[in-house]
């Protein structure tokens, strides 16, 4: 199985550089860097099997059980966060306005069901929330929560997915837990935890794609 892996920055993409098979590029973040990235390795450099978007993220307290730093996500769909329209009942998505993303529901871009099969068990399964403002404070990461149902934030997944599904090309989002978010002052963060465990994720990820 040939992989294209994106990554938002060097340190997660450097984590990655052993994979076997695989096109690790770095994106720069943010969902607009995120989809030049991916469409312009898609084009250029494909075909390619699956698509994963690789990285670290922020865990929304709020969420069920939350998840702790060094946790493993393994996405069951990524979730734009901004899209739509706010109004005074509420907030719209853009197939609620009329306007769909795509052919999936709503702001919710699915995850491949194979590469879910193919990767169960390497993390927990959730929600991450692809947001263009992280949360720095309790409000915004509690609207992102209410908004998404997500169990953590990124800011570039629901875009690769969004490419690849565009492509026909199975893609997935996964992410190691980096750091908490809500007030800035009281968050807690882990980077060199969080990068290591991405890098030991490596072995696991092969066995699983290639065999």
């Amino acid at each position: 199985m040939r992989v294209l892996v994106v990554c938002a920055v060097p340190r997660e993409a450097e984590a990655m550089q052993d994979l076997s098979d695989a096109l690790v590029v770095v994106s720069g973040v943010g969902r607009t860097n995120a989809a030049i990235a991916t469409t312009r390795a898609l084009i250029e450099e494909g075909p390619f099997d699956a698509v994963l978007s690789v990285g670290i993220a922020g865990s929304l307290s709020g969420a069920g059980t939350p998840l702790q730093i060094g946790d493993v996500v393994l996405a069951s769909e990524s979730v734009y966060h901004e899209e739509g329209l706010i109004t005074s009942e509420g907030f719209l998505d853009t197939s609620e306005m009329g306007f769909p993303l795509g052919s999936f529901r709503g702001n919710r871009i699915p995850s491949s069901r194979v590469l879910l099969q193919r990767l169960d068990g390497i993390g927990r399964r959730g929600v991450v929330a692809t947001v263009a403002t992280c949360s720095g404070t309790d409000a915004a990461a509690s609207d992102v929560l209410q908004r998404t149902g997500a169990d953590a934030e990124a800011m570039e997944g629901a875009a690769v997915l969004h490419v690849a599904s565009a492509f026909s090309c199975p893609g997935v989002e996964i992410r190691v837990i980096s750091n908490t978010t809500g007030d800035r002052d009281g968050q807690v963060w882990a980077l060199d935890q969080a990068f290591a465990v991405l890098a030991d994720l490596v072995p696991e990820l092969d066995g699983r794609l290639q065999s």
